[in-house]
């Protein structure tokens, strides 16, 4: 089976709604508002390899076994896409992984990230909110817009606690572009929420005036 050709539709699919989104509302909504997507790591983004295939790395087999881990495929595509409109990569993961760890990883595939939280920053993050030893993600505490996992619990803890999930699981072969979907909503959302804000503080002052 080819990946290729799935990669490339979901790539077209995502631009195409993105682009319709320009058409409708003005730019300069968009410079103000830039979106954050994390991506959690086991069964998201490392995937075990009868669960999925993986990224090509650019390192020997067995050096790269030394310095990381199977990377699902599609990531790259992905990544870059998510570059493409101005998003934010982030990776939240419960595990005891290190930052420094978690961004070496990702740059033998060419992946930079611009935020890594791993179970100490989260349990600080709770512990700051007074939320004690949950939910198991708080997204929220790093102004995170969107959350990428495999696991319906969290999506249930989102609904809990307010922040935004999507969940993509290990065998779905269309995972990226259930993510793009979820960021064109969010996108949307965001711009709603900011044209209100804006709308609101107008009205007030067209009534001041004409009172």
């Amino acid at each position: 089976m080819s990946w290729y050709p799935t990669l490339a539709k979901c790539r077209t699919s995502g631009s195409r709604v993105w682009q319709a989104i320009q058409c409708v509302i003005p730019m300069h909504v968009f410079r103000r508002q830039r979106i954050r997507i994390s991506f959690d790591i086991d069964d998201t983004l490392a995937c075990q390899l009868h669960h999925c295939a993986v990224e090509k790395s650019w390192l020997p087999a067995c050096v790269h076994r030394w310095l990381g881990e199977p990377l699902r495929i599609g990531t790259r595509s992905l990544t870059r896409e998510l570059r493409r409109q101005g998003c934010s990569i982030w990776v939240y993961t419960s595990s005891g992984r290190t930052p420094s760890y978690i961004r070496r990883w990702l740059l033998l595939y060419g992946i930079r990230v611009d935020g890594v939280v791993n179970s100490v920053r989260h349990y600080h993050a709770l512990t700051a909110h007074g939320l004690a030893n949950s939910p198991s993600k708080f997204p929220l505490a790093f102004d995170i817009d969107l959350h990428v996992d495999d696991s319906d619990g969290v999506r249930t803890e989102g609904h809990d606690h307010g922040f935004r999930v999507v969940v993509v699981h290990p065998e779905d072969e269309n995972w990226a572009q259930s993510v793009l979907d979820a960021v064109a909503k969010v996108r949307e959302q965001l711009t709603w929420q900011q044209s209100h804000r804006h709308e609101a503080p107008a009205q007030q002052h067209s009534q001041v005036l004409s009172s």
